[in-house]
């Protein structure tokens, strides 16, 4: 039972990583891609439907760990709590910033809203990577892995956002994005290489299964490599979600993470009301990403 905790667990974070990657990574480029007001308008009404749905599986995420791997939260929260502290910021400031842009008469605010747009961004993206890092590290927030994890991170959620941007940007910023696939592929390789040199250092990944991690790892570095050649979405798109979803499996594959039964009463009621939401939550996200592969629309009520 502790097992299909954990595998339901690693789908729901590989779920949001893949799915928030579009809207974080979209985020953090919204300087290079979306120069002007139409175009910044068009950005955040790109990302709205993205930030809105991948949430679901954070949440339900959050909810697997409390209800069923009690032990698991504990390890991961009181350990890197000042990580989740940033996290927790980053998403308040991002998410403000995309509710009240649209809201806003003024360019002076907007203007506050879109620097808040992309500081929330970066700020997600570094700190999952720092989550990410510390987890690898055994909680060594200021480990040398954790802090190359940081910027590896950010670059694949910004090769995320440029893939999706150039799917979902037409007809002005979607060439910009496009363009900017291929340097971001070959930052996130690189980034992911430093990270990789840096878990041989001391304080490293605390590996209790060094070549499971280093199958694990080799698939993280792979996608960006496959397209580190290449510009446009065709492949980065895929690429890009695959690296993301691959990062749960990492830290699967090198650390046993503290996982303890609990009460039967409490996995039978946790289940029996889980088990008919999970395939309604699939199904929708899988619909919502292929509706919102289409070019973004008008600027609306978020824009």
């Amino acid at each position: 039972m502790e097992f299909l905790a954990a595998l339901l667990l690693a789908g729901l974070v590989a779920g949001y990583l893949v799915l928030a990657g579009c809207d974080i990574g979209l985020g953090m480029l919204m300087p290079y891609v979306a120069r002007t007001g139409a175009e910044r308008r068009r950005a955040v009404s790109a990302m709205a439907p993205y930030f809105l749905g991948s949430e679901v599986w954070l949440i339900g995420a959050v909810g697997v760990a409390m209800g069923l791997l009690p032990a698991l939260k504990s390890h991961v929260f009181t350990g890197l709590w000042p990580v989740f502290a940033a996290l927790l910021a980053g998403w308040l400031l991002r998410d403000a910033g995309l509710w009240m842009r649209g809201r806003m008469r003024t360019g002076a605010a907007r203007a506050v809203c879109d620097t808040g747009i992309v500081g929330g961004s970066w700020a997600l993206a570094l700190s999952w990577g720092a989550v990410v890092g510390g987890l690898l590290a055994g909680g060594g927030v200021l480990s040398p892995v954790a802090l190359a994890c940081a910027p590896a991170a950010a670059a694949l959620f910004a090769l995320r956002g440029a893939a999706f941007g150039a799917e979902r940007l037409l007809p002005v910023s979607a060439d910009t994005a496009a363009r900017a696939t291929r340097p971001l592929a070959r930052t996130a390789l690189a980034g992911g290489a430093v990270a990789a040199g840096a878990s041989a250092l001391p304080g490293g990944v605390a590996a209790e299964r060094p070549l499971a991690a280093a199958a694990a790892a080799l698939v993280v570095l792979g996608a960006p490599a496959a397209t580190s050649g290449l510009s446009g979405p065709r492949l980065s798109r895929h690429t890009s979600a695959a690296a993301l979803a691959s990062v749960p499996l990492l830290i699967a594959a090198a650390v046993d993470l503290p996982v303890e039964p609990v009460p039967a009463g409490t996995a039978v009621l946790f289940w029996s009301a889980l088990a008919p939401v999970v395939p309604f939550m699939v199904l929708g996200q899988v619909w919502l990403y292929r509706m919102v592969r289409r070019p973004a629309p008008d600027p609306g009520f978020f824009g």
